[in-house]
C-alpha cells in the first residue's frame, strides 16, 4: 500500500503546483494575438522527433519547452527510474508522463490541424514516440543487440559487394558476346535487300544503355544497403526509415500511376486490336472485289493498292482520335502542348501537302496516266516509270527522269500516246512541209514508204498521213504510225531512223524538203547530187 499511496500523494502534489499556474496562465493562452511570430520547434531525442511544439504555454515558448522537454527525458533515461509512459488529462491538456516525472504538456494551440484532429490524438502519439525513443536507448546500451545488428549490417555489406561484382562481370561478359549476336540477328531484319541495322551504329548505342542500366542498379542497391544499414542501429535508424519512406512514397506513386492508367490502355489496346481487325477485314474484301472484275471503274487492279491504303489510314486515324482519350496523360498539359503544336504544323505546311495528295488521287482513280504508258506533259514527253501520291516520274527520250507535281500534271493538257493505238504500243508521228509544186499523192506515198522502212513501225495499223493545214507557201504534212512497245531512248531511235529514212526517200524521188517564206521559186533545186555523196562518212542510199 505505501507505494500506491505515494504515487497518489505526488500526483496530487503535481495537480495541486499545476492548477494555479494553468489558471493564471489561462487567460493570456486564450488571447489570439500570443503565438503570433512564435517559431514552432521539434522536440527530438537521440535522432528521433517525437512532438512539434507550436505555442507558448504557462510563459515558456516553443523553444524553451523543446529544451526543457528534451531535458527531463535524457535526465529520465540516465537514470534508473520507471521508464513507464502515461498520458493524463488536465483540463483541455494532455500531459506526457516518464514514471512520476513530467515531460511535456501538449496543448490544443500545439495540435496540426493538417495531422490530428483532436488534441488527444495528438497527445497519444506523442508518447508512442517518446516509447520508441525509450526501447532505441534501451537497444543502445545492449551489447548483445548492438552485435546482432552490426552482424547484419555486415551480411547486408558483403551481399552488395557480391552483387556489385556479379553486375560488372555480366557486363564484361555481354560486351564479349555482344558483337557476334548483333552481327547475326541485325542480318535476319531487312526491307527488301536493304539492312535496317547497321551494326557500326548500333553498338556504341547498346553499350551506352548497358552502362546507365549497371549504374541505375548500382545506385538502387547502394540506396537500399544504406538504409538497411542505418536502420539496425538505433540512433541512426530515423535516417534509414526516412529513407525507405522516400523510397516506398516513390514507388507507390509510380505503380499507382501505373494502376491508374491500367484501364484507359487496355480499352486502347482493344481499340487498337479492333482497328487491326477491321483493316484486315476490309482489305480483304477489296482484293475480292478488285479481283471479281464485278466492281465500279473506280476499284480495279491498278486502283487497289491505293484503295487499300488510303482504307488502311483511315481507319488508324479513327481509331487514334478514339484511343487519344484514355492514352496515359492525355489530360496533362504536356498533351496539350504537343496537340497545338501539331496543329500548327499541319496548319503551316500541310496545305500544298494535301493538294499534291489530292491531285495524286485524282490521277490514280481517273487512271489518267500508267507506268509504262508514252505521255506528253505541257512541255515535257517521257514513259511514265512511277507514280506517286505527290509527284509523277517521266523518262525522256534523252535519258532525263523528270519528277512532276501531280497538281501541275491536273491542271495541264496531258497528251497520252499509249492510249490511241489498238493493242499495245504507242503513236509515233512526225510533220513535213512540202511545196505545193510536188503532188500530194506524192509526198503521202514517200512518207508511207519512209515508214515501212523502219524498224519498229507496225504494219498493222497502217501508217497514214494526213494533211493538218494549207498554208500560204506549202501545205502541211503529218506521218501516224504505231511502234511496237519499247523502252524511252528506243523511241526516240526509232523517231531519229525515221526522220533519216525519210530523208533518204525524198532525195531518191528528186523532192526537196522545204518550205520557204519565199517570193520567188528558187532557179535550181536544192538537193543532193549522188556524186557529192562522201562515203567514208555515209553510205549512198
Amino acid at each position: 500500500m505505501r507505494p500506491v499511496l505515494q504515487i497518489m500523494v505526488g500526483r496530487l502534489l503535481v495537480l495541486l503546483i499545476l492548477l494555479p499556474m494553468m489558471a493564471f496562465a489561462a487567460p493570456s493562452s486564450s488571447n489570439p494575438d500570443e503565438s503570433i511570430g512564435e517559431q514552432s520547434a521539434v522536440l527530438k531525442i537521440a535522432n528521433r522527433p517525437i512532438f512539434e511544439f507550436r505555442t507558448s504555454l504557462l510563459g515558456e515558448s516553443p523553444a524553451v519547452r523543446a529544451a526543457r522537454a528534451s531535458e527531463v527525458i535524457n535526465d529520465v533515461l540516465e537514470s534508473s527510474g520507471s521508464l513507464t509512459v502515461r498520458v493524463e488529462s488536465i483540463q483541455n491538456r494532455y500531459m506526457i508522463l516518464i514514471g512520476e516525472r513530467r515531460a511535456f504538456i501538449v496543448a490544443p494551440q500545439d495540435v496540426n490541424p493538417l495531422h490530428h484532429e483532436r488534441v488527444e490524438q495528438a497527445a497519444k502519439e506523442a508518447a508512442d514516440n517518446l516509447r520508441q525513443v525509450i526501447a532505441e536507448d534501451m537497444e543502445l546500451h545492449d551489447l548483445r543487440f548492438m552485435l546482432k545488428a552490426g552482424g547484419y549490417s555486415l551480411i547486408a555489406t558483403l551481399l552488395f559487394y557480391l552483387f556489385v561484382r556479379a553486375i560488372n562481370y555480366l557486363r564484361s561478359k555481354s560486351l564479349k558476346i555482344l558483337p557476334s549476336l548483333m552481327h547475326r540477328h541485325t542480318k535476319t531484319l531487312k526491307v527488301g535487300d536493304t539492312q535496317v541495322l547497321d551494326v557500326n551504329q548500333l553498338y556504341p548505342l547498346v553499350t551506352r544503355l548497358g552502362a546507365t542500366l549497371r549504374w541505375a542498379l548500382f545506385l538502387l542497391l547502394s540506396y537500399e544497403w544504406l538504409s538497411f544499414v542505418l536502420s539496425q542501429f538505433p540512433y541512426t535508424r530515423p535516417w534509414g526509415e526516412s529513407l525507405n519512406t522516400y523510397f516506398l512514397e516513390v514507388a507507390s506513386y509510380i505503380l499507382l500511376g501505373i494502376v491508374s492508367a491500367v484501364p484507359g490502355l487496355g480499352i486502347a489496346v482493344a481499340i487498337y486490336f479492333m482497328a487491326r481487325w477491321v483493316s484486315s477485314f476490309l482489305q480483304r474484301l477489296l482484293r475480292r472485289m478488285a479481283a471479281s472484275g464485278k466492281t465500279e471503274n473506280w476499284l480495279n487492279t491498278e486502283t487497289l493498292t491505293t484503295s487499300q491504303r488510303l482504307t488502311s489510314i483511315s481507319i488508324w486515324l479513327f481509331a487514334l482520335a478514339m484511343a487519344y482519350p484514355y492514352l496515359p496523360g492525355a489530360g496533362t498539359e504536356a498533351f496539350k502542348g504537343l496537340s497545338v503544336l501539331l496543329g500548327l504544323m499541319v496548319s503551316l505546311g500541310a496545305s500544298s501537302v494535301i493538294g499534291q495528295a489530292a491531285s495524286g488521287l485524282i490521277l490514280t482513280y481517273s487512271r489518267t496516266l500508267r507506268p509504262g504508258e508514252y505521255v506528253r506533259i505541257g512541255d515535257h514527253e517521257g514513259t511514265v516509270t512511277e507514280m506517286g501520291m505527290f509527284t509523277t516520274r517521266i523518262r525522256t527520250g534523252l535519258g532525263e527522269v523528270l519528277s512532276i507535281p501531280n497538281a501541275m500534271i491536273t491542271n495541264t493538257v496531258t497528251k497520252n500516246y499509249s492510249r490511241t493505238v489498238h493493242g499495245d504500243g504507242y503513236v509515233v508521228d512526225t510533220t513535213v512541209t512540202i511545196g505545193y509544186d510536188t503532188p500530194w499523192r506524192q509526198v503521202e506515198a514517200m512518207l508511207l514508204e519512209a515508214a515501212r522502212r523502219t524498224e519498229g513501225i507496225l504494219g498493222t495499223p497502217v501508217p497514214q498521213v494526213f494533211q493538218t493545214a494549207l498554208t500560204d507557201f506549202y501545205p502541211e504534212y503529218r506521218l501516224v504510225a504505231q511502234a511496237i512497245p519499247s523502252q524511252p531512248r528506243p523511241r526516240a531511235a526509232l523517231l531519229s531512223a525515221l526522220h533519216a529514212n525519210i530523208q533518204d526517200v525524198f532525195n531518191e524521188n528528186g523532192v526537196q524538203i522545204m518550205s520557204p517564206h519565199y517570193v520567188n521559186d528558187p532557179l535550181q533545186a536544192k538537193l543532193v547530187a549522188n556524186t557529192d555523196w562522201n562515203s567514208s562518212l555515209a553510205e549512198k542510199p
